[in-house]
């Protein structure tokens, strides 16, 4: 991680659950970790827990994305890591009572989780690829987004949140060869059951539940464990263009 000390790093999702653990990571490693929130009592607090920045920002908003990363190029410098963590997860079914899926929410959910980490992905690598190399080979900087094992083994009333996380997975690869020749790498996480805040609300027999469903290590992930292996693809060059799952191996049933 010596590369990474003293860059630019911004969080989306960053106030909460796994990007929160990714941030901690980050600043730990010493990089200069910018939070990008809706939750701004919360975002606040962790930005300045960190040392770092924190900003409001919808991320499915261009103008929103675009301002808080003129923001972050003029506090902290132009970045060079962007991991995509904001994004919801409300459930609903194809069809429910005999009622079609609500349209609206469907988009939001696209709009949010696969359009929003795309906007907030092309705005970072702009700015990477402007940016003067950090080595030898050419590398400018790295883009990690997180997907779902929902991307592959979507559940019952996950419809909209299983596209939103398979099109993440479905862009990683072409994002990576569009990048490639400016020497920004590109990866995506698939993290299975983590004790984000949405779990944390659930009571403990639930989560232990859970928990048992993974085979090994037969518990909920802890976000940390995300935030580890985000600091490992920043550290190994060859981790390019990879969907990566992060489960325990989980497999998921149906409901």
């Amino acid at each position: 991680m010596e590369m990474w000390a003293g860059s630019v790093a911004i969080v989306t999702g960053g106030a909460s659950g796994l990007g929160a653990a990714t941030a901690q990571a980050l600043a730990d490693a010493g990089l200069k970790v910018a939070v990008f929130d809706l939750n701004v009592e919360a975002g606040q607090a962790h930005a300045k827990k960190l040392g770092g920045t924190f900003h409001s920002v919808d991320v499915s908003d261009p103008a929103q994305v675009k301002a808080a990363m003129d923001e972050v190029t003029q506090q902290l410098g132009s970045p060079r890591v962007l991991v995509n963590c904001a994004g919801i997860g409300p459930a609903s079914k194809t069809v429910s009572r005999g009622e079609p899926h609500d349209p609206a929410m469907f988009a939001k959910v696209i709009g949010i989780n696969l359009i929003g980490s795309f906007i907030c992905a092309s705005e970072a690598a702009s700015r990477m690829v402007a940016a003067e190399p950090m080595a030898p080979d050419g590398a400018r900087g790295v883009i990690i987004n997180t997907a779902s094992v929902a991307a592959y083994e979507g559940q019952v009333g996950q419809v909209a949140y299983a596209a939103s996380k398979g099109g993440i997975v479905g862009m990683t690869l072409p994002m990576a060869r569009d990048l490639a020749d400016k020497g920004v790498r590109v990866c995506t996480v698939a993290p299975g059951l983590f004790l984000t805040p949405l779990l944390e609300g659930l009571p403990q027999e639930v989560q232990d539940s859970l928990g048992a469903q993974v085979p090994f290590p037969s518990r909920l992930g802890r976000p940390a464990e995300y935030g580890k292996l985000v600091c490992h693809i920043l550290d190994n060059p060859m981790l390019n263009g990879e969907v990566i799952r992060l489960d325990g191996a989980i497999r998921m049933a149906p409901r």
